[in-house]
Order: C-alpha cells, then sequence, then structure tokens
C-alpha cells in the first residue's frame, strides 16, 4: 500500500483502556480456548521428568503475556523502540539490533545426535530380527563352544548378520541424512519476504531480517513475519487459526484490549492477512513472539506417518510374518522328525534372515529424494516427500485457469463504453493518449473510476522507461489495468491516486466479487467499484452513455448480457466498472467512512463501462491435458471466471474437447428447449457458482460422474472445498491448484495441494504438498509421471527381493522332506538376500519410467505393495522356476562325482554320519566324511552361483512391469552395474581361500553352473510371454491374475 492509500485511512483510534470489544463472556470463553489449547498441547510432550517442567512452561508463557506494546500510546512506541514513523529505521541501526537479537526466526528444534539417528537406522524396519539372528548364532556358537564342539560356522553367520546389519543400517543412514540435506535446500527456494520502510524508503527484505521497530505493510495473503502493533489499516482482517484453531476471520483495527489475545491492534507471527491491507510496527521478533514461545511446548510432538511410510510399514509387517512363519514352521517339523537342535537352529536363523531383504527399505528412500530432485529440476518443488507418490496415484485435477492454464501475462484488449467497442491496438505509447480519449465522451470518466480504484503501483518508478517494460507489484488483472491506464493518460495515473487517496476501501474477495472504494474529488465523495460485470451492474440503476446518465433498462441489460458473452467467448476476462457520487448532505467532508459497517451506499451506482482482457494459455497446457486425458485423469477446471470465458479457455487447452458439447450448446445447435436433450447426449458440462448454491452434495456426485468433461464457474472457495469433496467422495485421489489465501482450505482438504511459486501468496504455499516454480499446469503432469514411476519400482523391488526366499526355502524342505543333503546353507541363505540383492534392489530405484506410463489409469486408493498377485508371482511362478533351476545344477553335480538322484533320496543321516567312513554311492565308490563335506561344499556353491545367475536375469526382466526389456532401452546404468557386482561378490565368496572355508563352499568347476542357463531362458521367454498377453489382452484373466 503507497503512502497515498494509507493517510487518513482508519489513522491511529483512541485505545479502550481495557474494555475489550466483545462481551466479557466471549473474551472469557476465548481466552479459555487458548488456555485449553496450550494444556493440549503440553500435554503431548513426553511424560518422563516433563511434569514439573511443563508447568513452569505454562507459567513462564502466561507471565510473558503481561505485555504493554499494545496499550500505550502508538507515539510512545515509536519513542520506546526508537525509530522514526516516517522514515523507518536507519540500514545501520537495524543492523545493529539484527546482530544483538538475532535473527527473526523460531529456534530451530533440537535434532536428535547423529549417532542416535543412526542407530535408529540401523535397528528399524527389519534391523531387530536380523539382530535376533545373529545373537541366536553367537548364542549357539557359545554353547558348542562350551560343549567343545571346534565348529566355527555359527560364529561366521553371526560375523556375516552382524556386518550387513551395520552396512545396511550405514546406507539407510546415509540415504536417509541426504535426503533431509535435499528437503532443507528445497525449503531455502521459497524464502518469506517482508516489506519494510528503512532509510525513508520501502524496500523488500527477507523476512528472518525483521527487527524490533520496524515498520512494515502488512497484504492480503501474506503471512504476518512478526508479533505486530497495528498503526493504519483498511479492511484488515487475519485468520488466527494457526494460533486459536478458530477459522473465521477476524477484524483488525488500532483498538487494544488488556487482553493481548483479545486485542484488535495486534497480529501474531505465522498468522495470515486474509482481507484488506495496512501498516505496523515490530514489537516482538523470533523466539520472543507469542508462537515462539508455544514452539517450546510443542517441540518433541512427534509427526504422523505418511501415507507411503504406512504402506511401507504394511510391507515389513507381511515379510516379518513370512520370516517367522517359515522359522517356526520348520522348527516345529524338523523337531518332530528328530533333526539335531542345533542344526534347526542354524537353518531357521537361515530362512528367518534370508527372507528380509535388506535392500527395501534404503531403496524407498534412495527412490523419493531421487524423485524430488528430478521434480526440482523440472520446477516442481517438493515439500513433503510422501507427496511425490501420492500424486502419481492421483485421478482429478482440480484447476484454476488464471496463471495455471494461461499464462497470467493480461493485455487490456477491448473497452465497452457508450455502447461501442474500442479496441486496444493504438493504445501503445502514450502520445495517443488524445486520440483514444477523444473516441467516447464517457471514456475520461471510466478512465477516472478505473484510477481510483486500482491498487496495483509500479515497484519503481522511472519515467524513461517503457511502461510495458515495468515491474509492478499487483495481481495480473491490476497490472494489465495500470500499465493500459498509464499508456492512455500520458503516466499520471499515480497523480491522480494522490490527488484523490482512498478514504475507505473494501477488498476485492472470491466471495462479494467486487471492490469498493471512496475518494474526495471535485469537492465531492465517490464512490467507485470494478469487480465481476453481473455483481457490479447488478448494483447498479443507471449507466453513463455518451456522457450522460440514463435510465438502466432492459434495453441496456440486453446489450451488456450480449456483449459480456461475446468478450467471454473469445476467452477474455471482463470488469465492469460503475460509479456513485454521494449527497453532500448526507456525506460531508470530514465524514467517517467504515467499511465493517458499510456506512456509505452501494448499491444504485451508475454504470460506466467494461474492459476485458485477454491472457493466453500456455503452450505446453494442451499437450499436458491430452497426456492426462490418456493417463486416466481427468482434469476438472475450478475458477471465478465467468462461464463463458472459462468455456473458451476449457476449449483451447482441450478439457472440454472438440467434439464434446454442452447442454447449452446441444439446446441452441437443435434449437431446442435444454428440457428437450436426453441425459447422456451432452458429455461436458459448465456448472456456474449460483447453481452449485442450488446442488446438494449427492446432485454434485452424480454430476461429476455423468459429465466426463466439466467446468466449474465463479465459484467461491467454500465451493472449492466442496468440489474436493465431491470428487473424493467418488473414490477418487484429487490434487487442486491454488494461488491465493481462499484457496488454502481446498489445498489443505485435497490429497495433493499444489500451489504456484510465482503468484501464489504465503497462506496458499504453506497450504501446499507441491509448489509449481513456474505456475506451469505442464509441470504438473512431470509430478504424476515420477509418482508412478516409484510406485512402479518400489513394486519391482518387492518382487525382487522377495523372489530368492523359494530357492532359500527348497533346500530346507527337500532337506526334511526327502532327506536329501542340504543344497543351501544358512550363510549362503543370508549373503543371497542381504549381500548379493541389495545393490540390484537398489538400482532399480534409478530406473526410469516405462513407455506407457502415462497412458495407463491411475491405481485404485486401496492397491497395496503387496497384492496376491504379486505373492503368486514370487513364490508360485519365478521362485519356483528359480528353485528347479538351482537344483538342476545340484543334481547335476552330484550325478557326474556318482550319487545319482535316486541314491540322494533319504541320505541325509548316514550323509551327517561322521562316523561313516565308506559311504557308497551309485557306482560303488566309498566316501569318508570328509570327502563328502567336500563336495557338499562345492555343491553349496554352484547352487548359491545357479542362483545369483537367475537372479541377474530377473533383474532384467524387473525393469518392466507391462512393455518388453526390448521396449526399453537399458539408460540406468546402476543396473548392468549392479549385474556385474551380484557375480563378482558371489564368486569372491565362493573362490577366495579361506574365506571360502569361513562361509561353508568349495572350489568349484564354474562351467557346471552353465546348466541352469536353460532355466534362465526359460524364466525370460516365460516372463516376456507373461507381459505380452497383459499388454494385448487388457482386462483379461491374465491382465488381472499375472500382472505384477
Amino acid at each position: 500500500m503507497s503512502d497515498a492509500q494509507l493517510n487518513g485511512v482508519n489513522a491511529e483510534q483512541p485505545r479502550n483502556h481495557g474494555k475489550s470489544s466483545h462481551p466479557p463472556q466471549a473474551s472469557k470463553e476465548r481466552h479459555s480456548t487458548i488456555k485449553g489449547l496450550w494444556n493440549k498441547v503440553a500435554k503431548q510432550r513426553p511424560r518422563e521428568g516433563a511434569r514439573d517442567a511443563r508447568q513452569r512452561s505454562i507459567v513462564h508463557l502466561t507471565a510473558e503475556m503481561n505485555m504493554d506494546e499494545h496499550l500505550i500510546p502508538v507515539d510512545d512506541l515509536f519513542r520506546r523502540l526508537e525509530v522514526d514513523p516516517e522514515k523507518g529505521l536507519s540500514s545501520m541501526e537495524a543492523a545493529s539490533r539484527l546482530t544483538k537479537n538475532g535473527p527473526n526466526a523460531l529456534s530451530p528444534p533440537k535434532k536428535d545426535p547423529e549417532v542416535l539417528k543412526w542407530f535408529k537406522a540401523t535397528f528399524s524396519g527389519f534391523g531387530p530380527l536380523m539382530l535376533a539372528a545373529a545373537l541366536a548364532s553367537l548364542i549357539a556358537y557359545l554353547m558348542q563352544f562350551r560343549d567343545g564342539v571346534p565348529a566355527m560356522d555359527n560364529m561366521y553367520v553371526f560375523i556375516v548378520l552382524t556386518f550387513i546389519l551395520l552396512l545396511t543400517g550405514t546406507f539407510s543412514y546415509w540415504q536417509t541424512h541426504r535426503s533431509e540435506k535435499i528437503m532443507e535446500s528445497f525449503t531455502k527456494m521459497t524464502p518469506k519476504a517482508a516489506k519494510v520502510l528503512r532509510d525513508g524508503k520501502w524496500q523488500d527484505i527477507a523476512a528472518d531480517q525483521l527487527v524490533l521497530g520496524d515498520i512494515v505493510e502488512v497484504m492480503s495473503g501474506h503471512a504476518t513475519p512478526a508479533d505486530l502493533r497495528i498503526i493504519k489499516y483498511s479492511g484488515l482482517k487475519v485468520d488466527n487459526s494457526a494460533l486459536t484453531g478458530e477459522n473465521d476471520p477476524l477484524s483488525r483495527t488500532t483498538q487494544s484490549d488488556e487482553n493481548p489475545l483479545e486485542s484488535h491492534n495486534l497480529m501474531f507471527y505465522t498468522t495470515h492477512a486474509v482481507e484488506g491491507s495496512g501498516t505496523a510496527i515490530v514489537i516482538k521478533t523470533g523466539d520472543q513472539t507469542f508462537m515462539g514461545r508455544i514452539a517450546k511446548l510443542t517441540a518433541n510432538v512427534g509427526p504422523q506417518q505418511t501415507p507411503i511410510a504406512v504402506e511401507i510399514q504394511h510391507c515389513v509387517n507381511i515379510i516379518w510374518f513370512i520370516a517367522l512363519t517359515m522359522g517356526a514352521l520348520y522348527v516345529i517339523a524338523a523337531f518332530s522328525m528328530g533333526v539335531d537342535w542345533l542344526m534347526v537352529i542354524t537353518l531357521s536363523i537361515g530362512l528367518m534372515a534370508g527372507n528380509l531383504p535388506g535392500g527395501l527399505l534404503i531403496m524407498v528412500t534412495a527412490m523419493l529424494s531421487l524423485a524430488a530432485k528430478h521434480l526440482a529440476k523440472k520446477n516442481c518443488l517438493i515439500k513433503k516427500l510422501e507427496a511425490v507418490e501420492t500424486l502419481g496415484s492421483c485421478s482429478i485435477i482440480c484447476s484454476d485457469k488464471t496463471g495455471t492454464l494461461t499464462q497470467n501475462r493480461m493485455t487490456i484488449s477491448h473497452v465497452w463504453v457508450d455502447d461501442a467497442v474500442f479496441l486496444n491496438e493504438t493504445a501503445t505509447e502514450p502520445d495517443t493518449v488524445d486520440g483514444f480519449r477523444k473516441q467516447s465522451p464517457s471514456m475520461p470518466i471510466l478512465i477516472q473510476a478505473a484510477s481510483l480504484c486500482l491498487r496495483a503501483k509500479f515497484k519503481e518508478y522511472k519515467p524513461d522507461a517503457a511502461i510495458n517494460s515495468r515491474e509492478v507489484e499487483g495481481d495480473a488483472s491490476e497490472t494489465a489495468i495500470l500499465k493500459f491506464l498509464s499508456i492512455i493518460t500520458g503516466d499520471r495515473v499515480p497523480e491522480a491516486r494522490k490527488d484523490s487517496p482512498p478514504l475507505a476501501e473494501i477488498p476485492f474477495n472470491s466471495t462479494v466479487k467486487y471492490q469498493a472504494s471512496v475518494h474526495r474529488r471535485d469537492g465531492l465523495h465517490l464512490v467507485v467499484m470494478k469487480g465481476a460485470p453481473e455483481v457490479v451492474v447488478g448494483r447498479c440503476e443507471t449507466i453513463l452513455v455518451n456522457g450522460k446518465t440514463e435510465k438502466l433498462g432492459k434495453k441496456w441489460e440486453e446489450k451488456f448480457q450480449e456483449m459480456y458473452d461475446e468478450l467471454g467467448e473469445l476467452g477474455e476476462r471482463v470488469i465492469g466498472f460503475c460509479d456513485c457520487e454521494l449527497d453532500e448532505t448526507e456525506f460531508p467532508e470530514g465524514y467517517e467512512f467504515n467499511v465493517e459497517e458499510k456506512n456509505f451506499p452501494l448499491d444504485g451506482m451508475r454504470f460506466l463501462g467494461l474492459m476485458s482482457m485477454l491472457d493466453p494459455p500456455r503452450a505446453a497446457v494442451p499437450d499436458a491435458v491430452s497426456k492426462c486425458r490418456s493417463a486416466g485423469v481427468r482434469v476438472i477446471m475450478v475458477t471465478g471466471d465467468h462461464p463463458v470465458t472459462a468455456a473458451a479457455i476449457a476449449r483451447s487447452v482441450g478439457i472440454i474437447s472438440a467434439e464434446s458439447y454442452t447442454v447449452e450448446e446441444l439446446a441452441r445447435q437443435r434449437d431446442v428447449d435444454y428440457e428437450d436433450i436426453l441425459p447422456g447426449e451432452a458429455t461436458a458440462a459448465v456448472i456456474h457458482g449460483t447453481d452449485l448454491k442450488e446442488l446438494s452434495q449427492a446432485e454434485l456426485v452424480q454430476i461429476l460422474t455423468t459429465y466426463p468433461e466439466i467446468v466449474f464457474a465463479r465459484t467461491s472457495p467454500q465451493q472449492k472445498l466442496q468440489i474436493v469433496e465431491a470428487c473424493q467422495s467418488t473414490g477418487a485421489i484429487v490434487a487442486v491448484t491454488g494461488d491465493g489465501v481462499n484457496d488454502a482450505p481446498a489445498l489443505k482438504k485435497a490429497d495433493i495441494g499444489v500451489s504456484m511459486g510465482i503468484t501464489g501468496n504465503d497462506v496458499s504455499v504453506e497450504s501446499a504438498d507441491l509448489v509449481l516454480m513456474d505456475d506451469n499446469f505442464a509441470s504438473i503432469i512431470n509430478g504424476i509421471e515420477e509418482g508412478r514411476m516409484i510406485f512402479d519400482n518400489i513394486k519391482k523391488t518387492c518382487c525382487y527381493a522377495m523372489t530368492t526366499d523359494i530357492p532359500e526355502a527348497a533346500p530346507v524342505i527337500l532337506y526334511l522332506v526327502l532327506n536329501c543333503p542340504l543344497g543351501l546353507y544358512t550363510i549362503s541363505m543370508i549373503l543371497l538376500n542381504c549381500a548379493t540383492d541389495l545393490y540390484p534392489a537398489v538400482s532399480l530405484a534409478y530406473e526410469p519410467a516405462e513407455s506407457d506410463t502415462m497412458k495407463l489409469p491411475p491405481r485404485k486408493r486401496s492397491e497395496r505393495l503387496i497384492t496376491s498377485n504379486l505373492v503368486q508371482a514370487v513364490y508360485l511362478q519365478i521362485g519356483i522356476i528359480e528353485s528347479v533351476g538351482a537344483f538342476f545344477v545340484y543334481f547335476v553335480i552330484y550325478t557326474t562325482q556318482g550319487f545319482y538322484p535316486r541314491r540322494l533320496l533319504g541320505l541325509r543321516e548316514e550323509w551327517e554320519d561322521s562316523t561313516i567312513t565308506d559311504l557308497k554311492d551309485s557306482f560303488g565308490q566309498e566316501w569318508n566324511f570328509a570327502q563328502r563335506k567336500q563336495l557338499e561344499h562345492v555343491v553349496q556353491s554352484a547352487f548359491f552361483i545357479s542362483v545369483v545367475l537367475q537372479n541377474i536375469v530377473h533383474l532384467c526382466l524387473r525393469r518392466c512391469r507391462r512393455v518388453s526389456v526390448f521396449q526399453k532401452p537399458l539408460s540406468n546404468h546402476h543396473v548392468p552395474c549392479a549385474w556385474l557386482f551380484e557375480l563378482a561378490l558371489a564368486c569372491f565368496c565362493v573362490y577366495t581361500p579361506y574365506l571360502q572355508d569361513a562361509l561353508g563352499y568349495g572350489t568349484m568347476w564354474f562351467p557346471w553352473v552353465f546348466a541352469v542357463l536353460p532355466f534362465a531362458m526359460y524364466l525370460f521367454v516365460y516372463d516376456e510371454l507373461r507381459r505380452l498377453l497383459i499388454r494385448h489382452f487388457p482386462g483379461s484373466w491374465a491382465d488381472r491374475n499375472l500382472y505384477v
């Protein structure tokens, strides 16, 4: 707000001397509400040793409310804070105070020490079960040691499990730490700013640089940067819900009250101005603000689990259950069959620990942070990591029009006055002023009204600079009007506003849809108004035509509507103007206008004309809407513009397709009444806000399900919230875009709130989960694709990591049921799931989206990570194929060494009896115990590497869920690196001297494992055919039951 606007506008009123403007009972109730809030917050703090501290905090907080900055006269406050009310603080003094008191920011909550973070990362998720398995191995070794048994197997298992636990924990900690740093860097990309008076000039600074005594400007939609005392105000209202929980806007004036919470002249840090404007002085900063004191009570309140965290926890629980169930079943079966207790413990540890996919949790963290970084490069700022995944399941986008679908670069294109339309083609230079203004006798009066009720202003007035190149402080519509008026008046708009400053002003809001102000001009008070044309003309009784006032009758109403529709069909935003000269006897000079009571007329006015402005659609939006349509995502326009304008823009960007028609359009085409159009013939609908008021929630839901293409026009913020709730009631996951303070409720209610980074104010940005730094609708599509890719990749990782459960369990099952020699020992089970598979599982986090990702419908809200299809694929399809392949190698090696499969059946007890030194094979050769164990170690090496080779093929296949691997280029270099890593690690374990002895492996002839290649090829062909059936027969049995 400029000085001219502030002069004389509700200057400092006499303070209330302790008397509240609220009734005593209301004051008591409000105060009890705040106390209840403190008590509720305090109860959320930890109980351990905190009771006395909590009581002291509340007492201290209450005592600190004994302040008088809001009670003393404002001149005394200026003297106390040593600030000049006309010039503000000097830069030098502000710097000195900043050094002394510190930045205007809340002290960050105490963070856990890095060591504690590492412990949490290491011993959460699968960590406890892995730790239990390691301790069980250690106990088993100690019991063996006590009994004098020299075997080191269990000690090696303990060492490997401990190493893997520490490795995965450290990697998980590093990924989490990296994600936190990424999110901290994103926070710095949306800094809070404040407009402050220093050195006699208004300037924009970072809000954390404010100091005591700074004089700041308060504007609608902006967050309160500190605790402030109001000096001047104009229709100012605040939302204190962040402090009190009350959503109703509260008026701010210069009246005071003993109770700071009841004082109308105070604004508190982090609350928001929702209407009007004003000037205030900073009285508290940082931790000394009222919100800063409350923050001390909430520092230890833990965050809620995010949706993706809940889903991952569900996945962890299922895997825990499977692991524990397998271990328990084996223990019961083994004991019932008389297996040695030490072998039972050892193998149960392997079964349980081997079922834990160590890379899963690491991969999720890595994937979310990677997606956030990718989107940041595409002008999509993620405020909450889990929002990326949720956006991927979005099925409806409720989008604003202005600035999101359009460029938000408005220019005045047409002016309708004196029943004539004037094109703004020649109004580009000041020398055309006289020619443009002389075209219409009423044009000067329209220009006067438009200039006086204009709130936008140039940031820096540079007379020599071209008007269209100057930066403007104001929204896009007012910017267009200011530049247009500046051109046709010869840059005399500031002069006109200075000569007639506003005496009272009703700010524009989306509920009343108009802005009005009162001015003193030519010895009379003049009310000027601009806003939605139908609202403005509805408040008029007369119209200005050719410089004369005429009755606004049916003829002019029809002409108005005809022109309004004509301009709207061009996709232009239309604004109406009117004025009213007040009777001097009733409203004499010095009359005190009150915008709260509205003690001046706002009806019976004189209509002046229309201005329409063009805001062309963004070039990338039609393609983005088309992608949404192919991805099964509905785009619904929700705008405050006129239905005709909204429909024109909707058609131009593809929200209403060329072959779709509304009921009204079909009726006009056929020249019939609306009632004659049959249900289902119209596939699009344009719903006016006034019609929306009459609809019940059930009727609105029916409209949403009946019409695929919908535009809501002339909607209020409450209606936008109603639309979001109706969409959600259909089971849809809803994303909502918004840039204003009134959009905050809908942004919070939506599954994904999307704010604008350029035009969005503090309220909308804080309410959103996602910020579009370029205000471009097309950027949302990037977020949807990233979100879908994340869910797909998590599913791929789950499938890959769980597949080895069956090859690990199968040797144990055959060991018990068929009494065969053991094919895979405990340590190999652990290495498969927690070592060799770790990097391959994480490599899938870097896998790009598949080519058909944006051609599939969004996933349902109820879809889980682990489904019956995935379990079938893991255990009954891929797992069995890998097990058969590994056992084929198992039997090939035993056969080549003299033990045919028939001879191996029932051989377990003899094989493991160390006293038998002449065990005969199928050829009659005798084997002593040491020779048998050496052969067993060789077979286990081959079994282990056979599973690894099949896992390499499986990793290649898991890159795709629907498309063929031949259709997806190998752009993720982590996958081939993971192949090499997995095979190299397996060979390192098998062939390294001493290490192979510790792990229970033996040196083998490597070509033996080539026997598994036919099964690997079969796995490849089977999975390719499975995906082929899914792609070519959508909705078929294969699609429903084989898609994972």
